[in-house]
């Protein structure tokens, strides 16, 4: 029996990685404050603030496994000087977001890295946090890089905008689809490949990744799900910024349209990612699973990322 400890595990991916673990017979332990919810059943939670001295003596002996969640200094240095000499294998939970240019479609593992100047920015926390990890832990340690990781109870609600969106009906805004491209990876898919890989002992930094998808079939999978035609009003960039609606993320942004010379942001290679055991859910099946969870959420409910309805609306008025 493998011994797993997350440190997390109460939060959407590390209950996610608790689970796929508990599946397959490992002894689990969470150490957390349990603020983001309870850990699964059959996990052991060690509660804990992570930030008081002497947080790691609750999780001292021998682990098969260790998968690190945060990217906060004062949390990744603690959890390393109390843990890493006991661990066999380490994961890391980095992000694609630690690469300086996204301006090159397909780049792999090999690309550069930000220069880590503020560790208040989450890229430069993350680069950080892996060549501190690295540094600690040497040949144990994998570096993973998600992509934009969606799915059912996603608490960012930007993959979710989409088919709530069209799910509403009328006249949908967005913005101009030809050159842009998604590329998301599936809570299950990564949490499934998180325990695989730090089971087999895979290393070094992997990008994982899912399909790059055209912007254009995003939408059309998403008007498909939620059962309408769907009505787009397409706006250019400039028009867009000129309503203040922003890129990527937040309440008043259009969810994953990021500027044109972001091509490369969601076109990262994923060779390693397969190489290593990675699967991808096809994206209309994890479009149905989304809005599911957003009708059982509230598809009117107040959102962290996408336009307010009378906001977008007042634009599509402003359009036309």
């Amino acid at each position: 029996m493998r011994r797993v400890l997350i440190l997390g595990g109460s939060g959407w991916l590390g209950r996610r990685i608790a689970e796929r673990a508990l599946e397959s017979g490992d002894e689990v332990t969470c150490l957390a404050r349990g603020e983001s919810g309870p850990v699964p059943e059959g996990a052991r939670h060690l509660r804990v603030d992570r930030r008081d001295t002497g947080a790691y003596d609750v999780a001292s002996g021998d682990w098969d496994e260790v998968v690190e969640l945060a990217h906060a200094p004062d949390l990744v240095r603690p959890a390393l000087a109390g843990l890493a000499r006991t661990a066999a294998h380490w994961t890391l939970v980095s992000s694609v977001s630690v690469y300086a240019d996204a301006d090159q479609p397909g780049a792999d593992e090999t690309a550069a890295l930000v220069d880590p100047t503020n560790p208040d920015r989450y890229a430069d926390a993350k680069v950080l946090a892996e060549r501190t990890s690295a540094d600690a832990l040497g040949d144990r340690l994998l570096i993973a890089r998600p992509g934009l990781i969606v799915g059912p109870g996603d608490p960012s609600g930007r993959f979710g905008y989409w088919p709530a969106r069209f799910g509403r009906g009328g006249t949908v805004l967005a913005p101009e689809t030809e050159g842009r491209f998604a590329q998301v990876i599936d809570v299950d898919d990564l949490s499934a490949w998180l325990h695989r890989a730090g089971a087999n002992g895979i290393t070094g930094p992997v990008n994982a990744v899912g399909d790059v998808i055209p912007f254009a079939e995003l939408l059309s999978t998403a008007a498909s799900v939620a059962g309408v035609t769907g009505d787009l009003l397409h706006a250019d960039d400039e028009t867009l910024l000129a309503h203040s609606v922003d890129y990527w993320a937040g309440p008043e942004s259009l969810p994953l349209w990021l500027p044109a010379s972001a091509v490369g942001f969601c076109q990262r290679s994923s060779s390693a990612y397969r190489r290593s055991g990675g699967t991808a859910t096809p994206l209309g099946e994890t479009m149905r699973r989304v809005l599911d969870d957003e009708l059982a959420r509230g598809a009117e409910r107040t959102r962290k990322s996408g336009l307010d309805p009378r906001r977008e609306r007042q634009i599509i008025e402003s359009l036309r």
